[in-house]
């Protein structure tokens, strides 16, 4: 299903070009560890999603979806290629902070085949394509011409098991191993190190608003990838969202995902584009399981995360285009 959507997205902007009408937006969202059974939509009792909810309502929601890897980087890998990761050589693990490689240039990306037909493209959240020397692999260096975010996954920094739920936020205390902490990129340039994670998804909405806007304002069409940290152990979420869910930290990371997405369509609105824009969702891979209530829900399916069982690679999906 995977490569059917890269195939999909890859020629809908020479097609629609050739037939002299505009060109669609794209935004593509993507989540984190996130199970089959986890939202609302998929019949999660108490889970709050009402964004992602809509969405499913009033678009189409998918029932046999699957990811290409069940682990981060090689899914990702294939999401932005369209090609199995074993090809790209991201395989059979995931990139960490001192990895040498990352995505190789030669692989090509949606975000470079958009940019050619004349979009403005961004990436914003969690890259962990690679980082390598001097930023070599970051993704402006792969079709993004914008990027707000952090290169790799933010359970790499000095605390594995930060807990970030304000007035408690005991994200980096005294445990210090040796790790760099983590920081956040606007481009190839550090604005925050450590980053702030109860502030991380309000900067990444503002960026967002702030791309869709200037595109919309330019004429140009848009590719907008925003790659959610939430809800990859350890969760982590804002003031707003603390103490919201009755799923505690993994339900208020959630509820702040469900919430940028919702922050999404609303500026889609605000700018007058939400009905020439396509908008798909869907999750890198399934829950890990292992961490119990902190780690996400398969629903009715076997095992998680790491695993070729249908709880480690099928996903949540939902495709929404009113226009």
């Amino acid at each position: 299903m995977l490569q059917q959507l890269w195939g999909f997205l890859s020629l809908i902007s020479p097609l629609v070009s050739s037939a002299n009408l505009s060109l669609p937006n794209i935004v593509l969202i993507f989540g984190d560890d996130l199970g089959f059974g986890d939202l609302g939509c998929y019949g999660h009792p108490s889970s709050l999603t009402p964004n992602l909810d809509r969405l499913a309502a009033d678009g189409l929601r998918f029932t046999d979806f699957y990811s290409a890897n069940s682990i981060c980087s090689p899914s990702r890998a294939a999401l932005l290629t369209g090609r199995y990761p074993v090809r790209s050589g991201i395989y059979p693990g995931v990139f960490y902070p001192g990895s040498r490689g990352g995505l190789p240039h030669n692989e090509t990306t949606i975000a470079e085949i958009l940019k050619e037909q004349g979009y403005a493209t961004a990436m914003v959240g969690k890259w962990h394509l690679g980082y390598g020397a001097n930023g070599k692999f970051l993704p402006i260096y792969h079709g993004f011409e914008n990027f707000m975010g952090v290169p790799y996954s933010h359970d790499q920094g000095p605390c594995q098991n930060l807990i970030c739920f304000p007035p408690d936020t005991k994200c980096y205390g005294g445990c210090d191993q040796g790790h760099v902490l983590l920081p956040l990129f606007v481009n190839d340039g550090i604005i925050q190190q450590p980053v702030s994670f109860p502030d991380l998804t309000a900067f990444y909405n503002n960026f967002a608003h702030d791309f869709i806007t200037k595109a919309v304002k330019d004429n140009q069409p848009f590719f907008l990838y925003y790659a959610s940290h939430h809800t990859h152990y350890p969760q982590f979420a804002g003031k707003s969202y603390t103490g919201k869910s009755l799923r505690g930290p993994f339900g208020n990371a959630l509820a702040e995902f469900d919430g940028s997405v919702g922050k999404i369509v609303q500026a889609l609105k605000e700018n007058g584009v939400e009905k020439s824009t396509f908008v798909f969702f869907t999750a890198d891979n399934g829950p890990e399981t292992l961490r119990k209530s902190r780690g996400g829900n398969s629903g009715l399916l076997k095992c998680g995360k790491g695993t070729t069982y249908e709880g480690g690679m099928r996903e949540p999906a939902i495709a929404y285009w009113p226009g």
